[in-house]
């Protein structure tokens, strides 16, 4: 029997287990589908008050965040290469964008503060003291996987990429090509870097659980390359630069699921002998 069946079947044998007692399931709120829309509208609104606010902090220094933003790229540029723009607004347009990007991460535990606050309803009230903590941790995480993509992807990708120039084909790249590019990037990283938090949420709400995680793993892993394929340029090897990360965040997910649902049926056996 190899390591999986085992994690597999004692999963399962945890998952048997009672999750919660009765007198506990009045502890969550249930909330009529209006009350949601209109719970959903104002974190919403909250949520983009708090980008406004990142982004009139940041718009002062939009110039400087994208030179800062293009640093790894121009760490292997030819010294003939240049930045280019082809519309009269086009660096307008882009500090702009900068700007707004530096606000939404300079705002992200608010943001997510907001998404956890939107999903307290469905914890109990002990969980709901967890509420600021997964903020800051989900920002921790959305940046970590920023900065990774910063410095680990992009001097990696852009090396390769600017391999090809030659003495007959010069790099003249757009200022909006180039954010585009390495905006798409920051926030996918950020976003996979969510996995294992999401994943302890969910477990705690009892929708997935470390067998599932592991009985779809192919599954997963397979959609894992068509995400990296989507998402970065088509060729394998900046494919692996994203695909790699994301299947190392995905067996640390099944690891967190598995203590959470641990947790959670050794915390349930307490309460019920009592």
């Amino acid at each position: 029997m190899n390591s999986d069946d085992e994690i597999f079947e004692l999963t399962e044998k945890l998952e048997e287990q009672p999750a919660e007692s009765e007198h506990r399931k009045d502890e969550r709120v249930a909330m009529p589908l209006m009350e949601h829309l209109s719970e959903l509208r104002r974190r919403l609104a909250w949520s983009l008050l708090g980008m406004a606010v990142g982004f009139a902090a940041c718009y002062g220094f939009a110039s400087s965040l994208f030179e800062y933003l293009a640093q790894p790229l121009l760490d292997v540029m030819p010294s003939d290469s240049r930045f280019i723009y082809t519309g009269v607004a086009e660096a307008f347009f882009v500090e702009l964008k900068v700007a707004l990007c530096a606000g939404l991460f300079a705002a992200s535990p608010f943001i997510f503060y907001q998404i956890w606050a939107f999903a307290a309803p469905g914890l109990y009230d002990r969980e709901k003291r967890l509420i600021i903590p997964l903020a800051l941790g989900s920002a921790l995480f959305f940046i970590g996987g920023a900065a990774f993509c910063y410095f680990i992807v992009f001097p990696f990708a852009f090396e390769f990429f600017l391999g090809y120039s030659s003495d007959t084909i010069v790099a003249m790249l757009s200022i909006s090509e180039y954010f585009g590019f390495s905006l798409k990037l920051l926030v996918a990283f950020g976003l996979i870097f969510e996995m294992p938090l999401f994943s302890f949420f969910l477990t705690k709400l009892g929708l997935i659980t470390a067998g599932k995680l592991i009985s779809v793993r192919r599954y997963a892993v397979l959609l894992i390359f068509v995400i990296a394929a989507v998402l970065t340029p088509p060729d394998v090897f900046s494919q692996l630069l994203m695909a790699v990360p994301m299947i190392l965040l995905y067996e640390f997910s099944i690891m967190v699921s598995f203590m959470a649902t641990k947790h959670r049926n050794i915390k349930s056996s307490g309460k019920n002998e009592d």
